[in-house]
């Protein structure tokens, strides 16, 4: 049952990340289009922000923490180790990430979203750090 849910869990983690990658880069280019002032554009944008929030990101969150939660409970002797407090920390900053990530999707529906293209594409790279720290955590065990 362990590899079962362990499978589902990094299936869950994928899309995640598919979606934290995306999401901002649709913050990039409906930055342009507001600068622009392309209406269309930026209603096109807002729209698949929504539905990848919705319909992807926020169900992989869901799934990645009840199947690690799953994996924890059924191997609770990782609790005591070092780099899964590390790896914990990690998917901590990563939902506080998602949740930030909400905050700009309703910014930009409601058109009060004032950071720049160039932000977001800073803001793009921040669960790059995350995925190297917690996958490098998970293969390496180092602590």
């Amino acid at each position: 049952m362990y590899l079962w849910i362990k499978a589902f869990h990094l299936i869950a983690m994928v899309t995640w990340f598919a979606a934290m990658f995306y999401l901002p880069r649709l913050y990039v280019y409906h930055a342009t289009a507001r600068d622009q002032d392309d209406r269309q554009a930026m209603a096109y944008f807002t729209t698949m922000e929504r539905k990848l929030y919705r319909g992807i990101m926020m169900p992989s969150m869901v799934a990645v923490l009840i199947f690690g939660g799953l994996m924890l409970y059924l191997v609770p002797g990782w609790l005591s180790q070092g780099w899964m407090h590390i790896k914990l920390t990690l998917v901590a900053l990563l939902v506080a990430y998602h949740h930030v990530c909400l905050i700009y999707l309703k910014q930009f529906a409601a058109e009060r979203c004032q950071r720049s293209s160039r932000y977001f594409r800073i803001f793009n790279e921040l669960p790059v750090i995350a995925l190297l720290g917690i996958i490098l955590l998970a293969v390496l065990k180092p602590f």
